[in-house]
């Protein structure tokens, strides 16, 4: 587990879109707020762009952790920086220059993460993991929300976190897919230690009581 200790992520996703400033408020106890960009491309859904991001950023004090399932990060990444991103999450299979996204992201003074789908390794970008803050390991085919967790990523999250133990490296693993109060403490447990929720968080009577409940999960099984 990294330094800083368990942080969970309501992925607003599955939040109201018309309410976005209240739903963002309704998640007060959370770490992160995280944003699913896409582009009806490299996954087959669209949601939102920098001008959302952007009056998101305006309208909470919670630090925004933007995923980018877009085609040509490499292009387009550093501006969801400048619209208020503090931390930007490309998908590897997306992107041509890897290091290079990621040094821009960082210059512009955000955290910078790659993102892996379910069937892809981490093990092929060993050597890029020192030009990163974080990896987001996928728990679901990225497109959709509200899908059901594959417990086939769980082995990876484990091998990622012996990858980064074995160079002495202070990186963040994120989940992000089904995660919920029956899946979190197997993922923490494995070495994730920043977990994105959408649907547990939002379809619950009280969206802050489900944050400490997730968090307290995963501390209690990371610990």
């Amino acid at each position: 587990m990294s330094s800083t200790g368990i942080q969970i992520a309501p992925s607003i996703l599955a939040a109201d879109f018309a309410r976005l400033a209240d739903e963002a408020a309704a998640v007060s106890n959370a770490d992160w707020l995280h944003v699913d960009v896409m582009d009806n491309h490299f996954v087959p859904n669209l949601t939102l762009g920098p001008p959302v991001v952007k009056s998101l950023a305006n309208a909470t004090d919670t630090p925004l952790d933007c995923h980018l399932m877009i085609e040509d990060p490499d292009r387009w990444a550093p501006g969801y920086v400048e619209a208020g991103a503090s931390s930007v999450t490309f998908q590897i299979e997306a992107c041509k220059a890897p290091i290079r996204t990621a040094r821009e992201i960082r210059a512009k003074g955000a955290r910078a993460a790659i993102a892996l789908k379910p069937a892809t390794p981490i093990e092929p970008y060993e050597d890029l993991l020192s030009e990163l803050d974080m990896i987001l390991i996928m728990t679901i085919e990225p497109g959709f929300g509200g899908q059901k967790f594959l417990d086939v990523c769980v082995p990876k999250i484990r091998r990622t976190r012996e990858l980064l133990d074995k160079h002495g490296l202070d990186l963040w693993i994120e989940i992000d897919g089904g995660v919920s109060a029956d899946t979190i403490e197997r993922c923490a447990d494995a070495g994730a230690d920043v977990f994105v929720a959408g649907t547990a968080i939002y379809a619950a009577d009280d969206p802050n009581a489900m944050v400490d409940t997730l968090r307290s999960l995963a501390e209690h099984a990371s610990s």
